[in-house]
């Protein structure tokens, strides 16, 4: 099999004698390797194999998109041909296109994001068979839901008729653990994981096991308290969850259709004074580097919130188009669809205090360790979620508390958020310990 640039210069070579103005094209592989394990014994081992192509074709100013798993001349023939049959019947599209070709990565950098050595499928075993043991070894523990460990690599390749070509290829290892603490209708359950692009970059597999059972543990017996309107403290497990509201907030495509609770907020103050929130697509390792965009855009690493001001959206090439901008290198895609935006690796910038420093002068207050739910609008910024985790009396975490509502409205809680100094980049999206005044929270 030719090379993946090899293929897909062929292929954008082929869709140009067939009549495309303009192509694109873009090839996919993974391999990944899995294991399910619980109470010591083996339930599940797969293993899977895929190539993807995806061509795209402008004709006379409309797009089509095909994409096939058949990769020999006769299938490029047949994807070419019905590319270019369907662009000719699509509508126009006038912010269709390919990047700007100034903005192209012309020297894509080395993020070191693959792992050469494939792991054996025992060393999967041993990840989750430790991690489990672990946790069923904490005391209170009474039960396993199970524990998994995984492998994959994948291998992307890109090119443009307007003068793009490259691939980068990734890996991710990972492996969780699930259990159960208490009996009868009593029992909570909790988790821990790791997944990092090396292996060398995993936590102990016995140490996420423990962690799993103590979280599952500590959460037995849960109350539930009155409806008050209190601080709330989200975990670092789940504070990452504000990025998530705000990267779509401000993606183009919401921007573009006026459905974001942010659209008319460029330039102002959204976050608290001292907030800055980072996208990065170039950190070594990082979860979601990448050295160039979905459409071969150069990556920019640049503050989405400086001083708690919003100085950008995230933007592809119609995206930009369509607000008279240019594109921020913030472009992904897959075989069968257009580029879209999206974020790289997103990090809410650390605070000065500690966690215990947040907290000590609440004197009632919600330590939130679960999100349950997604009753948030994008459009007006209102939040409801169902939570659990642990009251806050006198500035110290109490006992746990369950069948939990936060309530309020993203766009005071940004203003009324203040995160704490204890950062860890684990994840695409990482932030620290939060602190939200003023959140309405209801229970019993």
């Amino acid at each position: 099999m030719a090379e993946p640039l090899e293929l897909l210069d062929d292929l954008l070579a082929r869709a140009h004698r067939a009549g495309a103005d303009a192509a694109d094209a873009l090839y996919f592989e993974a391999v990944s390797l899995g294991v399910s394990w619980r109470l010591g014994k083996l339930e599940d081992l797969e293993r899977s194999e895929t190539r993807d192509l995806g061509l795209r074709v402008f004709v006379g100013g409309s797009q089509a998109i095909v994409s096939s798993s058949e990769i020999d001349g006769a299938a490029l023939d047949r994807l070419v041909e019905r590319a270019i049959g369907m662009a000719r019947v699509a509508p126009p599209d006038p912010y269709a296109g390919l990047a700007d070709p100034a903005l192209l990565e012309t020297a894509p950098r080395d993020l070191d994001l693959f792992d050469p050595v494939e792991p054996d499928p025992q060393v999967l075993f041993d990840r989750a068979a430790t991690a489990e043991a672990a946790a069923l070894a904490v005391e209170g523990v009474t039960n396993s839901e199970g524990a998994g460990a995984s492998w994959g690599s994948n291998r992307v390749g890109f090119a443009t008729t307007g003068g793009f070509a490259g691939e980068y290829t990734s890996s991710m290892h990972g492996f969780s653990a699930s259990v159960l603490a208490g009996s009868g209708t009593a029992m909570e359950r909790d988790y821990d994981y790791s997944t990092a692009r090396h292996a060398a970059d995993l936590d102990d597999p016995a140490a996420i096991g423990r962690r799993a059972g103590e979280k599952a543990v500590r959460r037995l017996n849960p109350r539930k308290v009155k409806t008050a309107r209190v601080p709330v403290i989200l975990d670092p497990r789940i504070s990452s969850s504000m990025l998530g509201h705000f990267l779509g907030a401000i993606n183009g495509a919401a921007i573009t259709r006026g459905t974001s609770f942010l659209k008319d907020r460029m330039g102002a103050q959204v976050f608290a004074p001292g907030i800055t929130i980072v996208d990065d697509p170039f950190r070594p390792r990082g979860h979601r580097s990448r050295p160039f965009d979905g459409e071969g855009v150069r990556g920019v690493t640049r503050n989405l919130i400086d001083q708690g001001v919003l100085t950008t959206w995230l933007l592809d090439s119609a995206s930009a188009k369509q607000l008279g901008l240019v594109t921020t290198g913030n472009a992904a895609r897959g075989t069968s669809g257009p580029p879209g935006p999206s974020a790289s690796n997103v990090h809410m910038a650390a605070g000065a205090l500690s966690p215990k420093e947040l907290i000590a002068d609440i004197a009632q207050g919600f330590y939130v360790t679960e999100m349950i739910g997604s009753g948030v609008n994008g459009i007006t910024g209102d939040y409801s979620r169902g939570a659990a985790g642990f009251w806050i009396e006198n500035g110290e975490i109490t006992y746990p508390v369950s069948e939990m509502t936060v309530a309020g409205n993203l766009k005071d809680m940004f203003l009324n958020l203040t995160p704490a100094n204890d950062l860890v980049f684990r994840f695409g999206a990482n932030a620290p310990t939060l602190r939200i005044e003023g959140m309405t929270v209801a229970g019993a």
